[in-house]
């Protein structure tokens, strides 16, 4: 079998493709994550404003508002940072029974 009109691939590195692959991590890292608390019939309000305290470091007026929040549209961001400062809070919250989960925050 003879091969006709092969492409000959470049081993070498990509300098632009790894700058361009730079930037976008570097965006992510400084991308703004937030901890989006989603409304259930399971937990009460109580529960939901103690977790949101321990966990979150809220105070109570922001929890409780948080929680009301939550409860009339279905979802809130209760806290906002940097993805691996929030994922042991929001896995917390999980554990603890709420459900949440991790968004990054539109422009």
């Amino acid at each position: 079998m003879i091969l006709k009109n092969l492409d000959i691939v470049n081993l070498e590195s990509d300098p632009l493709k790894e700058s361009q692959e730079q930037e976008i991590l570097e965006m992510i890292e400084e991308a703004k994550w937030a901890i989006v608390l989603y409304n259930d019939e399971v937990n009460s309000f109580d529960w939901v404003i103690t977790c949101l305290i321990r966990y979150c470091g809220h105070t109570r007026l922001q929890a409780e508002q948080c929680a009301w929040i939550v409860h009339n549209n279905g979802k809130y961001s209760v806290k906002l940072g940097k993805y691996e400062d929030l994922e042991p809070v929001c896995t917390t919250l999980c554990e603890k029974g709420l459900s949440a989960q991790i968004e990054l925050v539109s422009a």
